[in-house]
């Protein structure tokens, strides 16, 4: 595997940049051949592929933007942030660059906003590039399995703006990162990389806002947990089982709810498969995408074992 450490002043010179609703937009793109858009997760940033981006952009076009409010794309204060408007983002993008069809690797609250770009296309094909597969790592893709931390409850109430004042990186380490984490943690130089990421336009002050999507996902449980059960669109799950909010407990209801499940669980990796297990995630994935080459469409009949 080609990783190594890429700082986000690095990514950052690497990308590029667009309109979405007045707002200017952050996005990297790079390689050749079939699609696969990148979807990250709350609160970070496209940044959180940086350990796969070389494997993945050798094989694939490889597009990953900052959703609204994350990373470098504009954090505007008076803004009606959701899940619904995440997917017009990401579909604006994609049609902007010409994709017709991609695929879909997705993370955490990127896991909700593919859960959307599968209802879209199911309803309107015609309307939707066309999606061939999505890989879904650890995410709250059934929000009554979702066990969310003391923090996220705490700026999901209506203190959250007042507790937004007083982020900080040690207290964001402390009550969110190393929690998500497997043990011993967060390393030092990917929470940095984070914060920078979060603070850039006072990003921080917006969780109360951004953290809206769980309400979203209640709201839309329905559709975002059926489409799982009726897309002809490839699915994999690839999850960190230490993840205290999405893990095990996520992986084994996933296998309980979604015909044929196609679910890869890597042992001792938390919340972040992509940073804290890069080569294991690659792996699991390029698999994935093996399987569809060699039997295009179809699901495997039988779980696969965790490994």
């Amino acid at each position: 595997m080609n990783s190594s450490f890429c700082s986000p002043d690095e990514w950052l010179r690497r990308g590029h940049w667009t309109t979405y609703r007045g707002q200017r937009m952050f996005y990297r793109e790079e390689g050749q051949g079939e699609a696969l858009l990148l979807i990250h997760g709350f609160p970070t940033a496209s940044w959180d592929w940086h350990k796969l981006w070389p494997d993945l952009t050798a094989r694939y076009r490889v597009i990953a933007p900052d959703l609204v409010g994350f990373g470098y794309s504009a954090k505007p204060r008076r803004y009606a942030y959701s899940i619904h408007d995440q997917a017009d983002w990401c579909l604006h993008l994609l049609r902007e660059r010409g994709v017709g069809e991609c695929h879909l690797l997705v993370h955490d609250y990127g896991n909700t906003v593919a859960q959307e770009l599968l209802a879209r296309f199911a309803e309107a094909p015609d309307d939707s590039p066309t999606l061939r597969s999505c890989c879904f790592l650890n995410g709250g893709l059934f929000p009554e399995m979702h066990r969310a931390l003391p923090v996220q409850k705490a700026l999901a109430s209506p203190l959250g703006a007042v507790l937004t004042l007083f982020n900080h990186r040690a207290y964001l380490q402390r009550t969110f990162f190393d929690k998500l984490y497997a043990p011993p943690g967060i390393a030092p130089d990917e929470m940095r990389a984070f914060w920078h990421l979060i603070t850039r336009r006072r990003g921080h002050w917006l969780f109360h806002k951004l953290i809206h999507y769980m309400a979203d996902r209640r709201q839309h449980r329905e559709r975002w947990v059926g489409i799982l059960q009726t897309t002809a669109v490839p699915l994999r799950l690839i999850d960190g089982p230490e993840d205290p909010v999405s893990g095990r407990h996520m992986a084994e209801y996933y296998g309980q709810l979604v015909p044929n499940p196609d679910v890869v669980l890597l042992p001792g990796v938390g919340h972040y498969p992509q940073t804290e297990a890069p080569e294991a995630t690659l792996g699991a994935y390029l698999d994935f995408r093996d399987r569809l080459a060699t039997g295009p469409g179809a699901r495997p009949e039988t779980p696969l074992p965790s490994r």
